[in-house]
């Protein structure tokens, strides 16, 4: 597991960097006396977005978490947003689940598919199948690779205008689109995701309200909430400027099945507790690096 580890570090490291709200969240529940480090804080899961097209997409990406034990879970399509996706669960409970979402992109217009096609079609062959996944710097250094050229703004712009999604993915790349603290382990105070959601706001870290500032499944079992995206400063093609949306914090609260509720506190483990995701409270997740809750800040 030392190589699944080093990815996973190399992913936290340059998103934490990107994401100030990380250390803000993390630091504040240290001086709370919540935790008393930063690794104490367990990683419900980490998503990823990718571009629907040949030799890209779920169907590429996904090799890299097999390769390290995860097992395939369930398949979610969100027709609205024209997104296919797939969660992923991890070899044992110390690591995070996957969320690997792909852009449908043969459904858009032929213009939008072009701009999207110009980039995707440089890739030629499926990156990787080039890489040895044992080598964790090398599957690091791919995570934070350029797969096209530099997007030029007017792209960015005109993807911008149909799919905010593929105008992310088309700057980002497989740049990490978040982490998902889970709050049910945490202190008295602060192990719901109502109390959570407050402490959030004491510290003055700004949550989306998209489908609500909590999105609860239908049995009531699964909560979660997120940030609204942080700007990065993104420089496009020919050396043009602009702030745009990076990466998000999520929080989720995974309630104990019926059938285990006799358990003690102290003997409830993650298979205790509901497990996958809600394709409607995902939807809205996906809303927390668009334009709707960006202006909000």
């Amino acid at each position: 597991m030392k190589t699944l580890n080093k990815v996973l570090e190399g992913l936290m490291s340059r998103y934490q960097e990107r994401v100030p709200d990380v250390l803000k969240i993390s630091n504040a529940l240290i001086k709370n006396n919540v935790i008393k480090e930063q690794k104490d804080i367990e990683n419900d899961h980490i998503a990823f977005r990718t571009m629907g097209v040949k030799n890209l997409g779920i169907a590429s990406f996904e090799k890299i978490f097999l390769h390290y034990g995860y097992t395939k879970e369930d398949a979610y399509f969100f027709e609205k947003k024209k997104l296919n996706a797939h969660w992923y669960k991890p070899p044992n409970d110390k690591y995070p689940r996957i969320f690997i979402s792909e852009l449908i992109v043969d459904v858009f217009p032929d213009e939008i598919q072009k701009i999207i096609k110009s980039y995707t079609d440089e890739v030629t062959s499926d990156p990787v199948d080039q890489l040895n996944l044992d080598n964790a710097e090398e599957v690091d250094t791919f995570l934070h690779s350029a797969l096209w050229r530099v997007p030029t703004l007017e792209d960015y712009n005109k993807l911008m205008e149909i799919s905010e999604y593929a105008a992310w993915v088309i700057y980002n790349r497989y740049y990490l689109n978040h982490y998902t603290i889970t709050v049910n382990n945490l202190a008295k105070g602060y192990n719901t995701l109502e109390k959570f959601n407050d402490f959030l706001e004491k510290i003055d870290v700004k949550l989306s309200d998209a489908g609500g500032f909590i999105k609860k499944s239908p049995d009531g079992l699964l909560l979660q909430s997120a940030t609204i995206s942080q700007l990065c400063k993104a420089t496009f093609a020919n050396g043009v400027s602009k702030e745009i949306a990076g990466s998000y914090v999520e929080f989720a609260e995974r309630k104990v099945l019926p059938e285990f509720k006799h358990l003690p506190l102290d003997k409830i483990e993650r298979k205790h507790r509901r497990e996958g995701f809600e394709a409607a409270n995902a939807d809205k997740i996906f809303e927390s690096t668009f334009t709707s809750q960006i202006s909000k800040t």
